[in-house]
């Protein structure tokens, strides 16, 4: 007996010398994830979480940022983001990684950096498992982070294909935004809508026919009310009664999905990056703030079950090399700029292209668009224009009006307005400016982002590690062994 004694002090002796942790690796053993909340929101890095909670705070007197729910997640970890072949990630290799825990090359879905193997997700096998899943995103159904949880694809921009490899997923809900090109690029291609239908899906129009749901009628896809030409959801600013918040559609898929098996339910806030891409500011912290409501409801739902859920929350990569300051403010902000923005960078576009065509055919001067950026974004009115601000939104405005191109090198003309219409995203990024908001790029950045978790194997999130680990570490809270994180092919 005392042989065995000093033999157990000896060996946890060891062990503990070896740094091997005691805890059994028989994932049996230990308490599972019933239901999994997977929250990624699009370009969404530490400052544009920092700035959605200084914009929250802007009416307290005292300086001071306004905890966002995924704050408050007792585990925050960092995870790096480069994709196989480059530095700066796509929202496709980004997202193939943490939906299947390998790295791919830019521009693939679900498959590897060469392109010749399909790759599993993380959704994949908790419907093999038996669990109910539910793919959710603000932009539309088959772009690149939704797709990667369900398609295998050589390139992210073959969107009919990726549409017609959804319905063969099997997956039990998706929303709300709707398929691309879902007649194919040139609209000759059979209606993947229609294909979904005969794969057994049911096609849920609008808000009202959506919330009068008491139980899933089979396999679903729901679309909101009013939809962009890409088929992505208006951004929060621009959102009508008409809309659903991402917040309340979650909230309700929360109450189809629930069943005694279990459930995977992928969210993303894809509008954030597309925001971030715009250099636009207001727009990009309300889809934040939007996301965050998302996950409140998720909370909502863990106080029913704190012992079998686990919900995580991080970003494909970040966008807009976006900072809290700029040169022009130096240590100063006025975050309640923000809130004299109306609308979108997109729709402000929209009034301008109306502006360009109804007005400025036969041309038009510089002092005439000031009526539509007084209304829409308070430059010139509450927000007071220096002398540099009236040469910059001039200068945009002849670009865009009368083609009077201030520089002949491309490069120029990209660094002042990216690929965007630049009297529009002038504007925009003149109020973020203002606010004390910095950009770098048009584009992604490097940076590695946040990684927070609640839940079940909490603690296993805290540190810094790449992306591919995080689909591992869901599959160990949910009980699956990853080592069957495999090729489809096997």
């Amino acid at each position: 007996m005392l042989k065995r004694i000093l033999f157990g002090i000896a060996s946890a002796i060891l062990v503990q010398g070896l740094n091997i942790p005691l805890y059994s690796t028989d994932l049996s053993s230990k308490p599972k994830a019933k239901y999994v909340f997977y929250f990624i929101g699009d370009g969404m890095g530490l400052a544009q979480v920092s700035a959605a909670e200084a914009f929250l705070a802007t009416n307290n007197p005292q300086i001071q940022l306004k905890s966002l729910h995924m704050s408050n997640f007792p585990v925050i970890g960092l995870s790096t983001t480069y994709a196989a072949n480059r530095l700066i990630t796509c929202s496709a290799a980004a997202g193939t990684a943490l939906a299947s825990g390998f790295k791919t090359s830019i521009n693939t879905i679900g498959m590897d950096a060469s392109r010749t193997a399909s790759l599993q997700s993380v959704a994949a096998m908790a419907k093999a498992k038996g669990m109910k899943v539910g793919i959710i995103t603000t932009v539309c159904i088959n772009h690149a982070t939704p797709a990667v949880f369900y398609a295998h694809r050589p390139d992210r921009n073959d969107y009919y294909t990726i549409a017609l490899q959804l319905p063969e997923s099997g997956f039990d809900l998706f929303g709300y935004g709707g398929i691309k090109d879902a007649k194919g690029e040139n609209g000759d291609r059979p209606d993947a809508y229609d294909i979904a239908v005969t794969k057994g899906y049911k096609i849920i129009r609008g808000q009202k026919d959506f919330l009068s749901l008491q139980e899933l009628p089979g396999k679903i896809i729901v679309l909101n009310d009013r939809l962009d030409e890409g088929k992505a959801v208006p951004f929060i600013i621009d959102q009508t009664p008409q809309d659903m918040p991402l917040s309340q559609f979650v909230e309700k898929s929360i109450q189809l999905l629930d069943n005694p098996e279990g459930f995977f339910m992928m969210v993303e806030g894809g509008l954030i990056d597309w925001a971030c891409h715009s250099n636009d500011a207001a727009t990009a912290i309300k889809e934040v703030i939007d996301l965050d409501k998302a996950i409140g409801a998720a909370l909502d739902f863990m106080k029913l079950h704190p012992n079998e859920t686990l919900i995580v929350v991080t970003a494909d990569h970040e966008t807009g090399g976006m900072a809290m300051g700029n040169a022009l403010m130096k240590y100063e902000s006025n975050f309640n700029l923000l809130s004299s923005q109306k609308v979108s960078e997109s729709v402000l576009k929209k009034h301008i292209n109306d502006f360009r065509e109804t007005k400025c055919k036969d041309g038009c001067q510089f002092e005439e668009i000031f009526p539509l950026l007084n209304k829409y974004t308070d430059l010139g009115l509450n927000i007071p224009l220096t002398g540099f601000d009236s040469i910059q939104l001039k200068m945009a405005f002849e670009t865009s009006m009368l083609r009077k191109i201030p520089f002949s090198e491309k490069d120029g003309i990209y660094l002042l307005y990216g690929d965007e219409e630049p009297l529009s995203v002038t504007a925009v990024k003149m109020i973020s400016q203002k606010a004390g908001i910095g950009w770098t790029t048009w584009s992604h950045s490097g940076i590695p982002v946040p990684v927070r978790a609640k839940g079940v194997n909490q603690e296993k999130f805290g540190g810094y590690f790449d992306n591919t680990k995080i689909p591992e570490l869901i599959l160990e809270a949910m009980g699956i062994s990853s080592e069957i994180f495999m090729r489809d092919g096997k």
